[in-house]
């Protein structure tokens, strides 16, 4: 439960920023987030979803997910839940959005879902990154622009986390070496391919069949990067059904040798979770750059 000190805080806040009365009358505690706090608020206004951390510790978090959460709305190809507010209430940071309903997955689900996957990733710029930094899980995801996707990976994701690993004594010097060659081999390792958004951490606890049968996205890290680097990390952890890559690649195949990068995509979220939870991670990491 929210404490009513909180409580009192937070409807004053959302008062403000939605400027309307709101009382929230019930918070029902929602489980399954590893690193915030969530709820179903129940307000004069309707039922809304609730974030909650230490405005200290994450100040800026809920920020950038709002500002990703709209960037992905204005793609306008796939369901997104609408945010609503952010902030502060007394010592603890905040994020609400529209609460989603889920329903029951339509006979086309996963082509549905693959279609508007596909889509979303024609949205491009003129470089890989976005206007500030974000986070991935509680780990802060550099978005610094670069031309060159090689350049990107590298200094933005792979070296940032390999340090990160390295001083907490979770990755050893030797693997620290090999990913340092790696990166140097980059720009050989990939094809060229325009900037495409992304969700950023698109796996199979970050979507949810809607009340319409279809695919809704939510939690994101979104930049625009490489989009081999989103159908890898949706094989991690469970994986998507098989529907949903036949029809990607149906209707935007992916370079030749897509399959050889997969492990070199999803060094990125394995060492996040190196860097989060250690333990079995260094085995999977060390496989990954074994084979590249």
């Amino acid at each position: 439960m929210i404490d009513e000190i909180i409580k009192r805080e937070l409807a004053s806040a959302l008062s403000h920023k939605l400027s309307v009365k709101i009382q929230i009358n019930q918070a029902e505690r929602i489980h399954g987030g590893d690193i915030n706090e969530t709820y179903r608020l129940m307000t004069n206004e309707g039922d809304w979803f609730l974030k909650l951390n230490d405005a200290k510790r994450f100040p800026d978090m809920f920020l950038r997910e709002y500002d990703g959460l709209e960037e992905l709305r204005q793609a306008n190809v796939i369901a997104v839940p609408k945010p609503l507010a952010h902030g502060v209430a007394g010592n603890r940071a905040f994020l609400v959005t529209q609460f989603l309903e889920k329903g029951t997955a339509a006979p086309d689900f996963w082509e549905n879902f693959a279609a508007a996957v596909a889509r979303m990733h024609q949205t491009t710029q003129s470089y890989f990154g976005l206007s500030g930094s974000n986070y991935i899980g509680s780990i802060k995801q550099y978005n610094t622009p670069y031309v060159s996707w090689p350049v990107f990976y590298a200094f933005n994701r792979l070296m940032p986390l390999a340090k990160m690993a390295y001083d907490k004594h979770r990755m050893d010097k030797a693997m620290l070496d090999q990913l340092e060659a790696i990166c140097k081999r980059l720009p050989e390792l990939f094809p060229e391919e325009p900037p495409a958004l992304l969700h950023g951490d698109l796996w199979s606890g970050n979507f949810l069949v809607g009340t319409d049968g279809k695919a809704c996205i939510f939690d994101p890290a979104v930049y625009f990067g490489h989009r081999e680097m989103e159908l890898a990390m949706t094989r991690l952890f469970g994986g998507f059904d098989t529907r949903f890559y036949y029809t990607y690649q149906a209707i935007r195949p992916l370079a030749p040798g897509w399959q050889k990068r997969i492990g070199l995509c999803q060094l990125y979220p394995l060492m996040v979770h190196l860097n989060l939870f250690g333990g079995n991670y260094y085995n999977d990491v060390k496989e990954v750059l074994n084979g590249i």
